[in-house]
């Protein structure tokens, strides 16, 4: 058969004022058919893959259900636990099977226990319910990004999580303050080293850069600010025994500070004793009293859940009404995504499969759409392996769970003007494509588990296997988040029908197999068609959309 020409896809532009904008949709509710197709969309973007049964499940709901369905908290997950002792190490302080999340640190099992976190994260993922919770901690991983190797304890890396996990749909003034105190951030930005004698401007600067305000062309602090913050923040500490920070009075900057017209002159008067730590709450005061650190935030949402480009129209119809919300409800998270997801513009056909998946996105989705089995919890040593295995093809496509490139996070989600298509190059793509035919054809074996994808099931369970044309559809409407052309869609089918020219090629083969699934020959007759049908669908780069 000769492959179709590669779909060549464009940027998706809707004309409005004569072509000057993307759309002109805003935030109002969206009124249109509430269908299976919007549902599709909105699973696309805030969950990490989804299976036909979810679908099935959530259909007959309406928008509304379905957005708080998605913006509930889910359950918080057991702790990481000991999956690393072998025949060259064993924890001395944590038997296998238990946590160390609480246990003296240790440099020896250190790096163990890192593995055993970034294993632990990934498999969150992969078990995710129906909410937005895991997709929204990874938004703040991103946002409030800190690199577990440079951290260097695998206990402050949990907490750090733990932190992100409890507030990514609470209240984003409350995390600020929480970060700024966080054991793991104190590390990664020197927070810990800043004191009265030797200021540190790191976090200072970071906090106002990359946390609140941003680099955009209202933003006029100065040096200044960033020397008068430093002092603000000076005496946090590290207790590396009860794994928390501390205030140290002696160690803090007791005189004022003062900062620039941009912060209205204010002056944060120097405090003693305890009192110090009360300046960092006035300081944050300060930095959420400018109109920019909502704009900020909503800015980095709508790139995250939408498209990365904000034109004039978007500013105004979307991102000023959603800061306005943000800052009417003193900065809580979930009501924001609430009119996000719940507005026209989201479900703007131009919004509509224009985004590039994320390695973790592929990664996990993959996992999720073909229900991959994974060990369960009782075989812990090898769940954490198989979750390993997902996590490093990950970071082998430039996306390492708990340890992005730098503070300022993925480039993908900042750097103009490529942004997500900074995921897909020429030494990514076919790491895309490698992993999924592993995993289609041989599969990942560790100590005789195995992770694979299991084609005939996942055709099992659709409407009408039997039936080219229906397991096509059902699997295209599944797996892309756009329509393939009807030159791709007749090639699928004459995958299976092996060049032949009658369905019944593949209808008999499919009803052979079923009648005896034991039989090798008809068995190996359908998964070889299947995995080659499959391997042709998910190269596409219909199937890297979102």
């Amino acid at each position: 058969m000769k492959k179709p020409k590669v779909l060549q896809r464009s940027k998706k532009v809707k004309t409005s004022e004569q072509g000057k904008y993307r759309t002109m949709a805003g935030l109002q509710q969206f009124a249109a058919a509430w269908d299976e197709s919007t549902l599709r969309h909105l699973l696309r973007r805030t969950l990490f893959g989804f299976k036909q049964e979810d679908i099935n499940a959530w259909k007959g709901k309406s928008m509304v259900e379905v957005v708080q369905l998605l913006v509930s908290p889910s359950p918080v997950p057991l702790p990481p636990v000991n999956n690393y002792n072998d025949t060259s190490f064993s924890d001395p302080t944590v038997p296998a099977g238990q946590t160390w999340v609480n246990a003296p640190y240790d440099g020896n099992a250190n790096g163990r226990r890192n593995s055993s976190l970034k294993s632990w994260w990934l498999g969150n993922l992969i078990q995710q319910t129906s909410s937005v919770h895991e997709k929204m901690t990874l938004f703040w991983h991103n946002h409030f990004a800190t690199e577990a190797v440079d951290v260097n304890d695998a206990r402050y890396m949990y907490r750090y999580y733990s932190l992100l996990r409890k507030y990514a749909l609470g209240n984003f003034k409350e995390l600020v303050l929480e970060i700024t105190k966080d054991p793991a951030m104190l590390r990664y930005l020197n927070g810990y080293q800043n004191n009265k004698n030797a200021p540190d401007e790191n976090y200072a600067r970071e906090l106002q850069e990359l946390f609140t305000l941003g680099k955009g062309p209202l933003v006029f602090y100065t040096e200044a600010d960033v020397r008068a913050a430093a002092r603000v923040l000076t005496g946090y500490t590290i207790n590396a025994t009860t794994i928390s920070s501390a205030f140290d009075p002696n160690r803090h900057d007791t005189g004022n500070k003062q900062f620039s017209t941009y912060y209205q002159n204010k002056v944060i008067l120097g405090k003693t004793g305890a009192n110090g730590a009360k300046e960092t709450e006035e300081l944050i005061d300060m930095l959420f009293l400018q109109e920019e650190t909502a704009l900020y935030l909503c800015r980095k949402l709508y790139r995250f859940f939408v498209y990365y480009e904000i034109d004039a129209a978007t500013e105004a119809n979307v991102i000023l009404p959603m800061a306005n919300l943000f800052r009417a409800k003193n900065y809580e998270v979930k009501p924001v995504l609430e009119l996000l997801f719940s507005s026209t513009h989201f479900y703007d056909s131009v919004n509509v499969a224009g985004m590039i998946k994320s390695p973790l996105d592929y990664c996990v989705g993959l996992c999720k759409e073909f229900k991959m089995q994974f060990p369960d919890s009782t075989d812990f040593a090898n769940q954490y392996l198989m979750f390993d295995y997902i996590r490093t093809q990950s970071s082998n496509m430039q996306q390492n769970l708990a340890d992005p490139p730098s503070v300022a996070g993925w480039p993908a989600y900042y750097q103009a003007p490529q942004f997500h298509e900074l995921w897909i190059n020429s030494d990514t793509l076919p790491r895309r494509n490698q992993f999924m035919n592993i995993l289609l054809t041989s599969g990942y074996t560790r100590n005789s588990k195995k992770i694979f994808i299991d084609v005939l099931t996942y055709v099992n369970a659709l409407s009408s296997p039997g039936n080219p044309n229906l397991l096509i559809r059902d699997t295209v409407t599944h797996l892309c988040a756009i329509d393939l052309t009807p030159e791709v869609i007749q090639f699928l089918k004459g995958i299976l029908l092996s060049g032949q020219s009658t369905d019944s090629y593949w209808t008999d083969a499919w009803t052979s197999y079923k009648a005896n699934p034991t039989n090798v020959v008809a068995r190996n007759m359908v998964l070889s068609r299947l995995n080659s049908m499959f391997s042709y669908l998910m190269n596409l780069p219909e199937y890297q959309l979102s």
